[in-house]
């Protein structure tokens, strides 16, 4: 690569790139701003989980495991099952993540998810008391970034739902008092009828995007992530310094609202 390559392939250089196809209402890869990428989805990918997805938006995936077992429930719940999300950023999906302890990044997706699928009420944990005071199902959502293009949040959280919706109960021996593990019932996880989707928008200057590519993501000065199912705002999570004008605000949530539908019609053609 000689000085003029260099150069030319600087992330300053490639922001100002993109802030400028912004100006003219273009992106890099020809989508408009309130675009996603294809999204492609794989179910069952997993022997090990009681469901699992792959999600690809883009040259983005991620791949989401559920997994359940039993225990004690929480004492200020205790006839309702309980339900833990972890994210990991591995290295294998970007030079910019380390083996390790869980970083910012990691932490802040799972604590997202989790909080679009408890306040949605799409698990619905009052089912998943066995005895009362003593022992629920534990519900664990394991998100992994495979590879990191953009757009974590969003891939993982369709990833989440889908994963949830294809998922079956282990089987349980009510004699023994124990799961059997690698036997799996044919009972699904007691769920609602929706689709809660956290999805994102950021902002680049003056434009709100949604579905960034890494380089656009990179430049951008604030995300605001949704929780949406059916037109109902179930939580929102803020990232990034810079402020918002409750115009703003308004263009944000009627896009989300618009991509929420497009992508959840996706969604059901892998769910039927």
């Amino acid at each position: 690569m000689n000085k003029m390559e260099k150069v030319l392939t600087t992330p300053d250089l490639t922001g100002e790139r993109i802030k400028r196809y912004l100006l003219d209402g273009k992106r890099f890869d020809q989508r408009k701003e309130d675009e996603f990428r294809e999204i492609a989805i794989e179910t069952g990918i997993s022997k090990k989980a009681e469901g699992s997805a792959r999600v690809k938006i883009g040259k983005t995936e991620v791949i989401v495991g559920v997994k359940m077992d039993t225990a004690e429930p929480y004492p200020d719940s205790p006839d309702k099952g309980n339900l833990m999300v972890t994210a990991e950023l591995l290295p294998l999906s970007s030079p910019r993540f380390e083996a390790g302890p869980p970083r910012f990044e990691a932490i802040e997706l799972g604590r997202v998810i989790d909080r679009g699928i408890r306040e949605s009420k799409l698990i619905q944990l009052d089912k998943l008391c066995i005895k009362e005071g003593e022992k629920v199902w534990n519900i664990f959502i394991d998100i992994y970034s495979i590879n990191d293009d953009g757009n974590l949040m969003d891939a993982a959280g369709i990833g989440a739902v889908v994963a949830l919706k294809t998922a079956r109960i282990p089987k349980y021996d009510d004699k023994e008092e124990k799961v059997l593990y690698g036997e799996l019932s044919d009972k699904e996880i007691p769920l609602s009828k929706e689709i809660p989707l956290s999805l994102s928008v950021h902002k680049i200057g003056d434009h709100l995007i949604v579905d960034p590519t890494r380089e656009e993501e990179d430049i951008s000065e604030t995300r605001v992530t949704v929780c949406i199912s059916n037109g109902t705002i179930h939580s929102m999570q803020k990232g990034g310094e810079k402020e918002l004008s409750i115009e703003e605000m308004e263009k944000i949530l009627n896009i989300i609202e618009k991509v929420s539908k497009e992508i959840t019609l996706k969604i059901n053609k892998y769910l039927k």
